[in-house]
């Protein structure tokens, strides 16, 4: 086989076929009985045939097929670990990228326990973002990194020393559910509703450093309503959930930020929890703020989804049942 034209320094192309000098990366891209070789098959119009540490491929879309499988290697190559998300993320970004033009940029966010990398275009401009807007908007589906990302975000700048302490809120809503009914004390009673920004801090600090900044109130998880009267500074804050604050509670909350702080703003407008007849304060937020210099805009769709693919499904399928 000639190899004198390459596609990627680790990687060797001649014709529909790649040459991969690692067989034991090979092996860790193919998967168990070739099952993520079989995923990228049953996802778009190609074959992919591995002989010895040769694959072809062939088919409408071999080239795609091809350049997924040169992002996989090059992340296995890097000692980053690959699965059937990230490989379902790869492909949505290279079909948007053959699409639109749109460039997939890796914006990393680095914190203490892990790396937070981009999978979709909308969640690395998302990040590009926060380097851009003191106020940052993310909205969209359950599932698309919202959250995750903001409170990464969080992290990474506090642990560089650009905020002194991260303040983490939602609005003590669900569907259903009111306080009242929950045993315990306040904190019983409000921590379940918390418990989502717990579980996105857990993974970036390690569990007595993070136990030590919440007694330290380095780091506070607390519901909106606790939020009047204060001015936060020098801080990075989060507003999760943000379709279940009312209008006022909107505008009590943007009307916190203080000197060297940054907030960010998430919710999903299709799941608004609040009684009939009362304006959710992200929409209302949207409509008069979208054309503020210094405030950004990122909006995720179904294809930004980056938990089991039936997620995207079950999202497109309740949002065209809407439609009708």
């Amino acid at each position: 086989m000639s190899k004198n034209k390459s596609r990627d320094p680790l990687l060797v192309r001649d014709g529909n076929d790649v040459v991969f000098p690692n067989n034991g990366l090979l092996a860790e891209l193919c998967g168990q009985f070739d099952k993520n070789l079989a995923y990228i098959e049953n996802s778009i119009e190609t074959s992919l045939s591995r002989r010895g540490n040769i694959v072809t491929a062939s088919g409408d879309e071999k080239e795609l097929g091809l350049e997924v499988l040169d992002i996989l290697y090059k992340r296995l190559n890097d000692g980053k670990q690959i699965s059937v998300t990230e490989i379902d993320s790869i492909l949505k970004n290279q079909k948007k990228f053959r699409f639109s033009g749109e460039n997939f940029q890796n914006f990393a966010i680095k914190t203490r326990k892990k790396l937070v990398e981009p999978r979709t275009v909308s969640q690395s401009k998302y990040i590009q973002s926060f380097g851009k807007s003191e106020l940052v908007f993310g909205v969209g589906p359950a599932g698309t990194g919202k959250t995750y990302i903001a409170v990464a975000m969080a992290a990474s700048r506090f642990i560089e020393g650009h905020v002194d302490k991260i303040i983490l809120s939602r609005p003590a809503v669900e569907a259903g559910e009111r306080l009242g009914f929950l045993p315990g004390d306040m904190k019983d009673k409000v921590d379940p509703y918390m418990q989502p920004l717990y579980d996105a801090l857990n993974d970036f600090f390690p569990i007595k450093q993070l136990t030590r900044l919440i007694e330290d109130k380095q780091i506070e998880i607390a519901p909106l309503a606790f939020m009047r009267g204060r001015t936060l500074s020098s801080a990075f804050v989060v507003l999760d959930e943000a379709q279940n604050a009312t209008s006022m509670q909107m505008k009590m909350f943007l009307t916190r930020l203080g000197e060297g702080s940054q907030m960010a703003i998430t919710g999903d407008i299709t799941q608004i929890d609040l009684q009939k007849g009362i304006q959710s304060g992200l929409k209302n937020a949207e409509a008069l703020l979208r054309n503020v210099e210094g405030i950004s805009f990122n909006y995720f769709s179904s294809q930004d989804v980056v938990r089991h693919k039936l997620v995207s499904k079950i999202i497109e399928a309740y949002a065209s049942a809407a439609d009708q």
